[in-house]
Order: structure tokens, then sequence, then C-alpha cells
């Protein structure tokens, strides 16, 4: 019986569909884990995750078993065996499946038990649900107890897989980012190997796919000592792990790196940069554009892309009416030139005048009010996306969590574009991040060290300038109170009554409670972006646009 294991745990960045590109990687990441027995990669990883309905196909199905089948023959030359994460057909079902690749054949094949379905989750639509899994026996007689993702969130499969014999629990994970989501990993890992006395090994994904971003740091558990080995965040490749058997027959992580945290507003700008750089690489477009207003949510917009994909990607454009200040047209200036990038300048105003003339006759005798104030953002959007034609650049937007969630945004107007950097970022984060990006640069990113907001666009009140003297407290209450209320009837579903008692003004509450429901329309027009919070607009919270329900009885 073997008293030793090398087990490498691979963080790998698939793309949903590219299943002979997904193979590849995974290729790649064995032949970095030379030396290692087991090579254990992340959920689904063949066929990217989250498939959705595109695995319901049978030619999808074809293709990702014969990927596995050609895998498997590979493991035939004496290297690592694999444990990889793909759909699989059995008795007339298709289920979400870790296959056990050795000495040229599938091993063994284990089906995920727990299916979960809720937030962005609905793997109940395409997944049947596997039977309680039993330990597998791997080369000279390490018993793994394999568990997919949601497996593990409950204690059922880990003790099923204990009392069944198992030596050592592998967790292959597709667990998307969210604030708060390493700690909430690891407090899991931490019960399941207390209630079963067996280290625990977790791999996760890494990258961005549409709206989730996956952030690696996997890591290894040990019910005594805690934590004994975490894989970088954000990053991919191959992290080694050297594990001895016990007296009592169990697994222990004897020697493997740790890699520093990554969290707070550090994990926050990693996900936004993450997720616009994979969204910007796998569909292939050659860089971005984005309207600069001299604000702050154009400024982070801009800084996070030239973070993701250099300079040389990035295309700013100043579009000024006759509302637009000196500052603002210094502060875009000032802001281009510390990034680097290319900016244009666009007078909106002929534009202006040409709507006014058209629609004359259509409003004689009616005083003007919003309506002006979208047609200037409608304008600025056609021209954002006449660019992104001709330039076949994504047109980025720049609004941000609060703004959608009462809609303080114009409908094809400044909601133009292909993807929402800050769509699950609120303001007063936006303000936090920009401060954060103007002290450190992380490794690894293509943007400029040192200060590249000025830092007037972080201090002057926010404002659309669509009018004279505009400000958004003009609409909205001040930032710092509407976030509070925002997360409480957001994040936590709390109700009126519920958020008034947390110490908000009951009528402000009302009132931005009316405005979020008001916006469901809007939100369900809006591009995807990266979702950080708990509750992200989009897939992870879906609300009926024809509503009449209220709070109050």
């Amino acid at each position: 019986m073997t008293a030793a294991l090398t087990v490498g745990l691979a963080q790998v960045n698939p793309i949903v569909g590219d299943i002979d590109g997904n193979a590849a990687r995974v290729r790649a990441r064995r032949a970095e884990a030379a030396g290692c027995d087991l090579l254990v990669c992340g959920e689904l990883v063949l066929a990217g995750y989250p498939p959705e309905d595109l695995v319901l196909r049978r030619v999808f199905q074809d293709r990702t078993e014969a990927a596995v089948r050609t895998l498997a023959a590979e493991t035939a030359d004496g290297g690592p065996a694999l444990l990889v994460g793909a759909p699989w057909r059995a008795g007339g079902k298709l289920y979400n499946a870790a296959l056990l690749l050795d000495g040229g054949g599938i091993a063994a094949v284990r089906f995920k038990y727990d299916l979960p379905n809720y937030g962005v989750f609905d793997e109940k639509r395409v997944f049947a649900a596997g039977s309680l899994p039993d330990p597998i026996v791997f080369r000279g007689g390490a018993r793994l107890g394999v568990m997919i993702c949601e497996d593990m969130w409950t204690p059922r499969v880990a003790a099923h897989l204990a009392e069944g014999g198992a030596e050592l629990l592998v967790v292959p994970n597709g667990s998307p980012f969210e604030t708060d989501k390493p700690g909430i990993r690891q407090v899991l890992a931490a019960e399941r190997t207390t209630e079963t006395g067996l280290s625990l090994l977790y791999v996760n994904l890494v990258g961005g796919q549409d709206e989730l971003v996956f952030d690696g740091a996997s890591f290894v558990w040990d019910p005594a000592e805690g934590l004994r080995a975490r894989a970088p965040a954000w990053q991919e490749g191959v992290t080694q792990t050297q594990w001895q058997r016990a007296v009592d027959g169990f697994w222990t992580c004897t020697a493997a790196p740790i890699a520093d945290d990554c969290d707070g507003l550090d994990a926050i700008y990693h996900a936004m940069t993450v997720g616009l750089r994979d969204y910007v690489e796998k569909n292939r477009f050659p860089g971005v554009v984005l309207g600069l207003s001299g604000g702050i949510d154009s400024a982070l917009t801009a800084v996070v892309a030239v973070d993701a994909l250099g300079p040389e990607r990035v295309r700013c454009v100043m579009m000024p009416s006759p509302y637009t200040s000196r500052d603002s047209l210094e502060d875009a200036a000032e802001l281009a030139g510390l990034l680097g990038v290319r900016l244009d300048s666009i007078d909106i105003e002929p534009a202006m005048a040409a709507f006014s003339a058209m629609l004359t006759d259509v409003f004689t005798g009616l005083p003007a009010d919003v309506t002006e104030e979208n047609v200037q953002a409608r304008s600025r959007g056609l021209l954002l996306m006449a660019m992104s034609n001709k330039l076949g650049h994504m047109l980025l937007t720049t609004g941000n969590k609060s703004e959608m969630s009462v809609g303080y945004a114009t409908l094809y107007g400044d909601m133009c574009g292909g993807f929402s950097v800050l769509k699950d970022i609120y303001k007063t984060t936006v303000f936090a991040l920009s401060h954060w990006r103007n002290q450190r640069r992380p490794n690894g990113f293509h943007g400029p060290a040192g200060r590249v907001i000025p830092e007037r666009v972080i201090v002057k009140p926010p404002t659309a300038e669509l009018r004279p003297n505009q400000t958004d407290q003009d609409t909205l209450p001040a930032y710092a109170e509407l976030d509070g209320i925002l997360e409480a009837l957001i994040e936590d579903e709390a109700s009126v009554d519920d958020t008034a008692a947390r110490g908000y003004d009951a009528a402000t509450v009302r009132r931005v409670r009316r405005m979020i429901d008001r916006a469901e329309y809007k939100r369900r027009q809006a591009p995807p972006g990266v979702k950080i919070t708990r509750r992200a607009f989009g897939r992870d919270r879906r609300y009926p646009i024809t509503n009449g329900f209220t709070d109050r009885a």
C-alpha cells in the first residue's frame, strides 16, 4: 500500500464550448505537473462552466466524451493521473461528473449528488442528480472521496464517503467569486473535515465566463491544523502538494506552498479586471471603447480596461455638450494622459440642435424636461455605438450598481454597450476602489503604477451634467445613505420596515423601493457585467417587470 502521494491542484481557465481547447489547457497543466501522481482539475473543466443549455445538445455531449477518452488514452504514458470534470451520459441520463483518467483509460466515474438550483445556478435544469458516491481506490490503495462542488456545502456526501472508508476528500469546483466567498469556502471545508476527520483538497476554476468570474484560490484543509496549502488567486497553474499516509490510514499534507490571500478591495478589483479581460479575449474583440465624462465612474472603468487589456486596446471619447464643465474636460484629458490612452473629442451640440429641430412640431407648447436630457445621453450612445461598429471595439458602459438599482440611467443612452464593468459595484465602493488603485498597482496588470485617477475626479460631487448645475443628489439620496438602503433591500431582501429599522428614514426607504421596482425593465435590457455581490442583477436576481406587489398591506 502506497505511503506517499504528490497531488497537483490545477487551476484552469476554460472557455464554455471550446472542448478541444479546454482539453489542451488540461494537457498543458498536466505537462506542468510532471512528478505528480494525480492532477485534480475543476468542475466541468472540459465543457467550461456553466455550460447552460449548450450541454443538452447531443453533438456537444459526443465531443466532450471524445475529449475525455482522448485524454484518458494519453495517461498510458505513466505520467500523472487526471481527475477532470465533464458532462457524462449514463443510463439515458446526463450527469455532472468527475472522471479519474489513469493507465490509459477511464478508471472511475462519480456523479454530482447535490445539484444547486438557486442564485446563478440552475443545474437541475440540465443534469440528473447522482446517487451518493463511494470512494475511489487510486493506484496503490489511496481511497479518495470525490465530491463535486455543492456536495461539500452540506454534511451528507462527506459523511457517506467517510463511512465508506474514504481517506482523503477531493473536491473539484466551479465556484464563482463574490465578496466573502473565499472565507465561506474555508468555513465549510473546516466543517467537513471536523465532521469526518479527513483532510480536504479543494480545486477551483479560474477566469471569467460572461457575468461570472472564478478566482481559483484552491486550497488544502487539515482537520487539526487548518489551512495547509493555497494556490494563487486569479492565476492559472499547478500547485503541487505532498501527502503522507498517517498511522490511522488517513492522508496528511506535509509540504505545499501557501500563496498570499487576496481579499477586500484587492479581490474586487481583480474580479472586475479578470472578468473584463476574459469577456473581451474569449469573444475575440480587438479592444474596447468608452465615453469619458470627467466623472469617477467612467474614470474607474477606463483604468480597469487599461489594467485588463493595455492602453493600446482602449479608446476613450469625450463628448461635451453646452453643460459640460471646464473641470470635466480637463479631468478627462488628464486621466487619458495618465493612462496613455487615445482620447477623441466629439461635440454633441450639433446633434442636440438637430434633434431639437426635428422634434419642434411634436413638442410645441411643451416645457423642457428630462426628455431633452435623455436626447443628450442617447446622442452620445449613438456616437459610441457607431465607433464600436466601425472599429470593431466593444463598447463599455460605465454605470454603477447604485444607479442601475434606482434607474438613474438612460435606456439606449449611457446604458448602450456590450459589457458593464461597474454593474455590480455600488457607488461608495467605486470611490473606495478609486482611492485604492491610486495607491497600488497589482502585479501582472497593464496599467501604470502610481496615481491614475485625478484627485478632483474623486472629490467633486457626482453629476450627469445634462442641465446647468446638476448633481446626482438632486434626484437621489446621498450615496452613503442610498447604498446602505440598497444593500438592505437587494442583498438582504429586507422589507421596507426592516430597512427603516436599521436607522434610515422610512419615507426615503419607500421611495428607493419604488425606484428599484420601476427600474426592472431597464435592468432587463442592460449588458452583462461581473458578479461581485451576493445578489447581482441579471441571472442572480430575477424579478418580474410587471409587478403589483408592495411591502405595505
